[in-house]
This record gives structure tokens, sequence and C-alpha cells, in this order.
């Protein structure tokens, strides 16, 4: 089973980093509102995600990634998505 961790925005550009075993059922629930943070502030664009094969893998990198600075993670979207288009289906 694939793991992931992904990185949300919105229109206000403040960024949500999680992790997670099924990013489609995650975003729906994002777009649901069913998750505090992401609920108050609207954030349901999907411009980032990297795949693990093991769930420990996954949240050290959610856990990594978290202790960065904006700078640093802004960096790594554009390793992806340049454009920081909306990855989600």
């Amino acid at each position: 089973m694939p793991y992931y961790v992904y990185i949300l925005t919105n229109k206000s550009n403040i960024l949500y980093v999680g992790v997670t075993n099924s990013l489609e059922r995650r975003i729906q629930e994002h777009r649901a509102k069913k998750r505090h943070f992401t609920s108050k502030y609207n954030i349901n664009k999907l411009i980032y995600y990297q795949e693990f094969d093991q769930i420990v893998d996954a949240i050290n990198a959610e856990k990594k990634i978290k202790g960065w600075t904006r700078q640093k993670k802004m960096e790594l979207i554009k390793t992806i998505n340049p454009e920081f288009n909306n990855l989600s289906i």
C-alpha cells in the first residue's frame, strides 16, 4: 500500500503538510471541510505529493518538511510543480 506526504494551499498561499494512505480520499475530506485547520482556512488545492512504500518513511518525511522554512517548502514544491498547479483530480 502506498503512503503519501502532501502539501495543500489556498488563495492566500497558506501551506498545509499532511500524510495519508489514500491521497484521493484525503483530498475529498479536505474539500468536504472534515479537517479543522484546512476547513478554517479553505485549504484545498493539492500542489505537491510524494509517494512512499512504508508509513514510517512518509511520517518521517512529513515531520522533516513541517520543520522547514516556508522558502524551503516552496523550493520543494517547485521541483515537481513549478507553476503551482492543482495536482488533484
